[in-house]
C-alpha cells in the first residue's frame, strides 16, 4: 500500500517498480489501477512499472538516441543470437543444433547473471570455453542481453535515472542484478504476506484433481471471490486439457454448434507456440509447399484453410475436392500435382497457380528479401481469406508479421541461404515464440510454478505437489562445470539448492490468500505417488467444492426423451443393386451396413498411405495373377520354361497400376518372385484348363441384380468347374458356413453359374504359406482342398443364406445388429453413424 501510495504521486515522484517477470509487472499495474479506481478516480498517470530485462533495454534505446549512441553496440534479437550460436556450433557433431544453441546460450547467460569464472570442467564445458570464444569474436560491435547490464552500467552517469527504483518480488538476486540496482538509489520490496489458512487433500488421478480445482474455482467466483489463482505445474504440457475442463465447468455447453462466443472467466498464464495458431500455420504451410513436398494431410488443411482466397465462396466445393483428393493422391503432394487435379474450384486454382509462379524464382537470398518473398507469396494465395477476422486472429496475424520482422533482421549475422533453410528458420521462430492473444482481465488465473511467485489472491489452488514433482529435480547447465554452478549459487544447479528455493516458494504460497489449498493425485496408471515432503506439515481437510454437472447430464436430467424402433428401410425399388456380393458380406456382417454403403451411399474418408495400401496390393495381385494365366492358358504350360509368361505379367500388372521408377522395379520383382513360389503349388494339382480368368457376371438374387466378378474358373480334367478367389490375407472355409456366412462371394458364384461346380477354393498368396483352401466334390481336385461329402446339401445351403440375405436387403432390413458384436465394428467405418456404443455395452464387450 505504501508503493501505492508514491506511485500515485505520478512522475513527479521519480519511482521506477521492476519485476521479475512479465507477468507480475502487469498483475501489479493492474491492481494499482484497481488502488486508484477505490479513491474514486477516473483518470490518472500510468505508473512506471516494467520487467528488469525490459528496465535495461529502455535505458539502452536511451542512450541509443543520446549523445552516446554513435559509439553504442548495437543489441541482438533473441533470434540473432540463436541463429549465431548455431552457426558456430555447425561441424561440432551434434546431432540437434537448435537444442544444443540453446543450452548454449543459457550457459552464456549463467555466465555473467552469476559471474562465474573459469575453472576445470569435463569435454562439454571444455568446447563451449571453445564456442564462447568464437561467439565473443562474432558480437565484438555487438551486444546481447547477457552482458547488456555490464554495459549500461558504465553509461549511467551519463542518463537520467530514476529517484527511486523499486524492485519488486525478487526471490532471487544473481550478482549481475544486485551489481546493477546498486548503482541506483533502490529499495526491495516484498508482497505482503496475506494471513488465512491451508491445508492438504489428495485425489485419486490428476484428471480428478483438476476437474476438482475447477469446480472449486467456479465455487469461489460464485462467492463473489475476485482473484482466484490455481497453480498447475507442467502447464505447458497441460494446457490443451486445462482449457478444455476449465471451459467444461465454467461455461457447459461452450463448444455446441452455434453457442455464444463469450470470453472465459479464466485465464491460462502460458500462451501457446505461434506455429500452433491456424492462420500462421496456414502460412507457414502455404511457405513450404510452393517450393516443396509437403504429406497428404497437411495439404488437405490447405484446400480447406478459411485462409485463402475464395474460402467462404467455395467452402462446400472444396470439401468435395478434398474427399476425391483422398482417392486420387498419394501419401506426399507437390503443388503442380494438387493444381492439375483442381476442378470446380476456379479460385482456389487461380490462388494455387499465382504461388507456383512466384515459388519458381529459387536460388539465395537475404533473410530480408526472404522475408519480402514470403509476404509476395501470401498474398498471391490471397492470404488470410476473404472472411473478417475475429480478434484473436486479428492479434495473431499482428504477432506473426512482428515474427516475420524479426526473420528479416537476421540479415546482421547471416549470409544469403536457400529457401529450404530460410523456411527452418522461420518455423523455428514461430515455435518459439509463445503467444496469447490479449482479453479482458479474468478473475480466475491458471498460472505454472514460476508464473505464480509474488502474487497475491483471495483464493489459492496449488496442484500436483507430489513427491517426485515438488521439490524440483536439479538442472544444472550441461556446458559449465556443475562444481562452478553450484559454487556461484545457483539455486537450479544441484538437489540441495532446488530444495531450499522451491521451500521458499512453497511458504510463498501459504502466504499469498486467505484460502490455500494444497493437492497432488494419488495414482499415475498403476505407479502409487505420496505427497511432496515441503506440504507434509500443512493440515489434512478436504475443500468444499459442489458438484456442477456436465451439459450432457443436464440434457439427460430432464428425462425429456423420445424412443422408437427404427430398424426397417424402405424396400429396394432398383432391382439392379450397386455394390456387386460386396453387398451381401455387409448384410451377413450388418444390415445397418449394408444399409449405410450400398443405399446411403455412406463411406469413410479415404487417408493415402505410403507405399501401396490393401486395396492397390489387391489388384497387382490380380492382376498378374490375370495375365500370367492368360498366357500359360493350361497345366500344361507348367513343363515348360514359365520365365518369359512370369516377367510378361509382372511388368503388364505394374504398368496397369501407374507405378514409375525404382518403386516399379521393385514391384516387379516381388511379383515374379510371388509367381514362381505360386506356380510350384500349381504344379501338384491335375491337369486343368483355364475356363474364365476376370470375368464379370450379373447374378441374380431374392429379385435383385448384382454384378460380379470371377477371379478364375478351371475346367478340371476329371470333370466339372473349379471356382478361385485369390486371396493374400488370412482365410477361412468357415467363411461360407453357417448362418449369415461372412463372405458368401463364392458361395453366390458356386449356385448361380451355369457350369458343373466341382470346387471352390481360395487361392492364399502369402510367401511361405501358398495354398488352397476350400472344399470339393471328390478327393483330389486341389491340393489340401478338404472332401465335402454332402456336396449337393453345401449348395443347398448356400443358396438359403444368399437368398435369405438379399431378400433381407431388398425387404430393407437395417439393423445395428453386428454379427460378432463389437468385433464385427473394429473395423467398420460407420460407427459414428450407427452409433452402436450406445446399444453395446463396451465394459461387457
Amino acid at each position: 500500500m505504501e508503493l501505492f501510495q508514491r506511485l500515485a504521486e505520478g512522475h513527479a515522484a521519480g519511482i521506477t517498480v521492476v519485476t521479475p517477470n512479465p507477468r507480475l509487472s502487469r498483475v501489479l499495474t493492474s491492481e494499482f489501477d484497481s488502488f486508484q479506481i477505490a479513491k474514486g478516480l477516473s483518470v490518472w498517470e500510468a505508473p512506471d512499472i516494467l520487467p528488469f530485462g525490459a528496465f535495461v533495454e529502455r535505458l539502452w534505446e536511451d542512450a541509443l538516441y543520446s549523445n552516446l549512441g554513435e559509439k553504442l553496440p548495437l543489441l541482438l534479437t533473441p533470434g540473432q543470437e540463436q541463429l549465431l550460436w548455431e552457426q558456430i556450433l555447425e561441424g561440432s557433431g551434434l546431432l540437434i543444433l537448435p537444442q544444443a544453441a540453446v543450452q548454449c546460450r543459457d550457459a552464456w547467460r549463467l555466465l555473467h547473471a552469476w559471474r562465474i569464472g573459469a575453472g576445470p570442467g569435463n569435454e562439454d564445458a571444455t568446447a563451449f570455453s571453445q564456442w564462447a570464444k568464437q561467439y565473443l569474436k562474432r558480437t565484438a560491435v555487438d551486444i546481447d542481453a547477457a552482458r547488456l547490464p555490464d554495459l549500461i552500467a558504465g553509461l549511467l552517469d551519463k542518463l537520467k535515472k530514476p529517484k527511486l527504483l523499486v524492485a519488486y518480488a525478487f526471490d532471487i538476486l544473481p550478482p549481475q542484478t544486485a551489481d546493477f540496482l546498486r548503482h541506483f538509489e533502490f529499495v526491495e520490496v516484498k508482497p505482503e504476506a496475506v494471513p488465512g489458512t491451508s491445508f492438504r487433500t489428495s485425489f485419486a488421478s490428476a484428471k480428478e484433481e483438476l476437474e476438482t480445482a475447477a469446480k472449486w474455482a467456479r465455487a469461489r467466483l460464485e462467492e463473489g471471490r475476485k482473484r482466484i489463482g490455481v497453480v498447475v505445474p507442467q502447464l505447458a504440457q497441460r494446457r490443451k486439457e486445462v482449457v478444455r475442463v476449465f471451459s467444461r465447468v465454467m461455461q457447459p455447453g461452450y463448444n455446441l454448434p452455434g453457442a455464444e462466443k463469450t470470453p472465459p472467466p479464466f485465464n491460462v498464464s502460458l500462451g501457446e507456440p505461434l506455429s500452433n495458431y491456424p492462420v500462421v500455420d496456414t502460412a507457414l504451410l502455404l511457405l513450404e509447399f510452393s517450393s516443396g513436398v509437403i504429406p497428404f494431410e497437411k495439404a488437405s488443411n490447405l484446400v480447406r484453410s478459411p485462409f485463402i482466397a475464395g474460402s467462404e465462396s467455395e467452402m462446400a466445393r472444396r470439401a468435395t475436392l478434398d474427399a476425391r483428393l483422398r482417392r486420387q493422391l498419394e501419401a506426399s503432394v507437390v503443388l503442380p500435382k494438387l493444381i492439375a487435379l483442381i476442378e470446380h474450384c476456379p479460385l482456389l486454382r487461380q490462388a494455387l497457380e499465382k504461388v507456383f509462379a512466384l515459388g519458381r524464382e529459387l536460388g539465395e537470398k537475404t533473410p530480408s528479401e526472404w522475408a519480402r518473398h514470403f509476404s509476395a507469396l501470401l498474398e498471391a494465395a490471397g492470404f488470410p481469406g476473404e472472411r473478417a477476422a475475429d480478434s484473436e486472429e486479428f492479434q495473431t496475424r499482428a504477432k506473426w508479421h512482428e515474427v516475420l520482422g524479426e526473420f528479416a533482421r537476421l540479415d546482421r549475422v547471416s549470409k544469403p541461404i536457400k529457401i529450404k533453410p530460410a523456411l527452418k528458420i522461420l518455423q523455428r521462430l514461430c515455435a518459439d515464440t509463445l503467444f496469447q492473444p490479449e482479453s479482458r482481465e479474468a478473475p480466475i488465473q491458471v498460472l505454472g510454478i514460476l508464473e505464480s511467485t509474488g502474487l497475491r489472491f483471495d483464493c489459492l489452488w496449488v496442484s500436483g505437489l507430489t513427491d517426485e514433482a515438488w521439490p524440483l529435480n536439479a538442472r544444472p547447465n550441461p556446458f559449465i562445470p556443475i562444481a562452478l554452478q553450484k559454487k556461484a549459487g545457483i539455486p537450479e544447479a544441484s538437489a540441495e539448492g532446488s530444495l531450499v528455493l522451491d521451500r521458499r516458494i512453497t511458504d510463498e504460497w501459504r502466504a499469498a490468500a486467505k484460502e490455500v489449498v494444497f493437492s497432488w493425485p494419488e495414482k499415475e496408471q498403476d505407479h502409487d505417488l505420496a505427497p511432496s515432503p515441503l506440504i507434509l506439515e500443512v493440515a489434512a481437510s478436504s475443500p468444499s467444492v459442489p458438484d456442477y454437472p456436465r451439459y450432457r447430464d443436464v440434457l439427460f436430467s430432464q428425462k425429456s426423451l423420445h424412443s422408437f424402433e427404427d430398424a426397417k428401410a424402405p424396400p429396394v425399388q432398383m432391382k439392379q443393386v450397386r455394390g456387386g456380393t460386396r453387398v451381401l458380406a455387409d448384410q451377413a456382417a450388418c444390415p445397418f451396413r449394408a444399409f449405410a454403403r450400398w443405399r446411403l451411399a455412406a463411406e469413410e474418408l479415404e487417408e493415402p498411405a505410403l507405399g501401396l495400401d490393401a486395396r492397390q496390393r489387391g489388384a497387382l495381385l490380380h492382376d498378374l495373377m490375370k495375365h500370367l494365366w492368360g498366357s500359360l492358358k493350361s497345366s500344361a504350360s507348367l513343363r515348360h520354361d514359365m520365365e518369359p509368361a512370369i516377367a510378361s505379367a509382372a511388368a503388364a500388372a505394374v504398368k496397369e497400376n501407374g507405378l514409375e521408377g525404382r518403386f516399379a522395379e521393385l514391384e516387379r520383382s516381388r511379383l515374379a518372385k510371388l509367381a514362381r513360389e505360386w506356380l510350384e503349388v500349381e504344379k501338384a494339382r491335375a491337369a486343368f484348363e483355364i475356363a474364365a480368368l476376370e470375368e464379370r457376371r450379373a447374378l441374380k438374387v431374392a429379385g435383385l441384380e448384382f454384378s460380379g466378378r470371377i477371379d478364375r474358373m478351371d475346367r478340371l480334367a476329371a470333370g466339372g468347374h473349379a471356382l478361385i478367389d485369390y486371396k493374400s490375407g488370412q482365410v477361412s472355409r468357415q467363411a461360407w458356413l453357417g448362418e449369415r456366412p461372412d463372405d458368401p462371394q463364392l458361395p453366390l458364384y458356386a449356385v448361380s453359374a451355369p457350369e458343373e461346380i466341382a470346387a471352390v477354393a481360395f487361392a492364399r498368396l502369402v510367401p511361405g504359406e501358398m495354398a488352397f483352401r476350400g472344399f470339393s466334390k471328390e478327393k483330389n481336385l486341389l491340393p489340401k482342398v478338404e472332401l465335402y461329402r454332402d456336396w449337393a446339401g453345401l449348395r443347398a445351403q448356400w443358396r438359403k443364406e444368399t437368398e435369405a440375405l438379399g431378400t433381407a436387403f431388398a425387404a430393407g432390413d437395417a439393423r445395428v445388429d453386428p454379427k460378432y458384436g463389437l468385433k464385427t465394428c473394429r473395423l467398420c467405418d460407420l460407427q459414428t453413424l450407427c452409433r452402436v456404443y450406445e446399444n453395446i455395452n463396451v465394459l461387457n464387450e
